[in-house]
């Protein structure tokens, strides 16, 4: 008997969720049947896939598919952030901590992709630093680290994000002034600028820009061209974007052309 063709090796989770975005961006529409004939996996699996996309505000459940999120989308979790974009939010978090200086003062808000700032820190050959943060994940990332000083800011809590918002939040933080700030966003559009879900998480995430002296955007390439609810801050208002090399070309001209230092990693 002629030996069987070997099968292609089947690609891990994240990948597959991964190509799975890319065809939405390019055909709009995507349905069970095809992606399971593509990936060579059981609707199971697919719709396993879709659930989880959606449940990250990637995409749109449709009946037998998935189509493209419109304007906005929902708050999700942190805990899913965490396991969407992985290693483009690695790569993101060491350029961005290369930026960090000896003795500096710099603002971290609670995120995935400024959570891997934080683990980054602990690698930064620095004497001393000061780390102002609204983000309890942020927090924990860097206690154990005798030469951080961790200025906590108080407020209400929002156990989505693991963050603290409200007015006394924002009463800590207009006494306060910072060399940097590095701020993670939900969605970024060239015309409406940085948005998020939540309200008091804006107002918050807009104090923090008014204080620091810089400001970086860290964003994996999902958030651009989106729009999120609450808008943080036009484009004119931050310095600099550092996002992941899976951004499209076009899009990263137009930052450009808006007088921003875009660093794609």
């Amino acid at each position: 008997m002629p030996a069987k063709a070997a099968q292609p090796p089947r690609l891990l989770v994240e990948e597959r969720r991964r190509h799975m975005l890319d065809l939405l961006e390019r055909q709009e529409r995507l349905t069970v049947e095809e992606l399971v004939k593509k990936f060579g996996v059981s609707a199971v699996t697919i719709r396993g896939d879709l659930d989880a996309l959606a449940d990250a505000g990637e995409i749109v459940r449709s009946h037998g598919g998935a189509i493209k999120p419109r304007e906005s989308f929902p708050d999700v979790p942190l805990n899913v952030k965490e396991t969407l974009h992985h290693a483009e939010k690695v790569r993101i978090g060491h350029a961005a901590a290369q930026l960090i200086r000896d003795g500096e003062t710099i603002v971290l808000d609670s995120g995935t992709t400024t959570a891997e700032i934080a683990r980054q820190i602990k690698f930064l050959k620095l004497k001393t630093l000061t780390v102002v943060t609204n983000g309890l994940n942020i927090a924990m990332e860097l206690a154990n680290l005798p030469h951080v000083r961790v200025l906590m800011i108080g407020g209400l809590l929002r156990q989505m994000s693991y963050s603290t918002v409200g007015p006394q939040a924002e009463q800590t933080l207009r006494g306060l002034n910072a060399d940097r700030l590095f701020l993670g966003v939900d969605a970024l559009d060239p015309d409406i600028g940085l948005s998020t879900p939540d309200v008091l998480e804006a107002q918050v995430n807009a104090l923090m820009i008014r204080v620091s002296r810089e400001v970086t955007a860290v964003a994996d390439s999902s958030k651009f061209m989106r729009r999120s609810l609450s808008v943080i801050a036009s484009l004119s208002e931050i310095h600099r974007i550092i996002t992941d090399e899976r951004a499209e070309p076009q899009t990263i001209a137009l930052l450009r052309a808006r007088g921003l230092d875009v660093l794609v990693v």
